[in-house]
């Protein structure tokens, strides 16, 4: 998990200083310094705020890009997995379920293996056993997640500071010229205001929606991976062995 975040980390972290190079080239360009410049404007008139949100915003994407990574369907429920375990239990390999599971990380797994576990109790012991398994590794999963969700709201709360935090020293110069200064003797104040409200948003709006989406796939991956250890432990349900024999 850890070499992931800091794969994400360093692929935002590259896209961000290409975007800040281009506004660099903006900036020097043949024709002379330009008038406008995106990562004066964007960038230096946030202030500190502006530059917490903006490691903010690589260490959300880094997050992001790990989610999407880790919690998929590949590492939750993968298919050759599934058909593995499959074979081995209709070959009644037990035994060899059981170690396989012990070795392979992924959510199946985990879940056959702690009901297997408690085989020699009987099915409804392995049926606890089973929707334990699950629920412990949905939790898990959901919690792994809030991180997106704090991001997500205490960003707009940092940018909302620095937004007050300019006003106030728009005003203060206000008061200090005892007249109505010239606009770009506030440029800089409300520079502050406007950048970080909209780092703010910038952070705030992807890991929000990336948080609601990444808890649908795991409340979907979590309820197909208990279906699927059901019907691979079917045959230890009291009267199947009959049932099979008969047919």
């Amino acid at each position: 998990m850890r070499g992931r975040f800091w794969i994400g980390v360093a692929v935002t972290a590259g896209v961000l200083l290409g975007f800040a190079g281009l506004a660099l080239a903006q900036e020097d360009g043949p024709a002379g310094p330009a008038k406008f410049s995106y990562l004066d404007w964007f960038v230096t008139k946030g202030g500190p705020i502006g530059w917490l949100l903006i490691l903010i915003d690589i260490a959300s994407w880094a997050v992001i890009i790990e989610h999407f990574i880790s919690i998929r369907r590949a590492t939750v429920l993968p298919d050759p997995v599934r058909g593995q375990i499959t074979d081995m239990v209709d070959a009644k390999q037990y035994r060899e379920v059981i170690e396989y599971t012990v070795a392979e990380p992924s959510m199946l797994s985990y879940i056959l293996h702690r009901s297997l576990d408690e085989a020699a109790h009987g099915y409804p012991a392995m049926e606890r056993a089973m929707e334990e398994a699950s629920e412990e590794r949905t939790t898990k999963l959901l919690r792994k997640i809030e991180l997106l969700n704090v991001i997500g709201n205490v960003s707009p709360m940092l940018g909302l500071l620095g937004t007050v935090y300019g006003m106030i020293r728009a005003f203060s110069e206000i008061v200090a010229a005892q007249e109505m200064p010239k606009p770009a003797a506030l440029a800089d104040s409300i520079g502050i205001a406007l950048v970080t409200t909209f780092w703010g948003l910038v952070v705030a709006i992807p890991a929000l929606a990336v948080y609601a989406t990444m808890r649908n796939r795991i409340d979907a991956l979590s309820s197909e991976a208990m279906a699927a250890s059901q019907e691979i432990l079917a045959t230890f349900r009291p009267g199947a062995k009959k049932k099979s024999e008969a047919g």
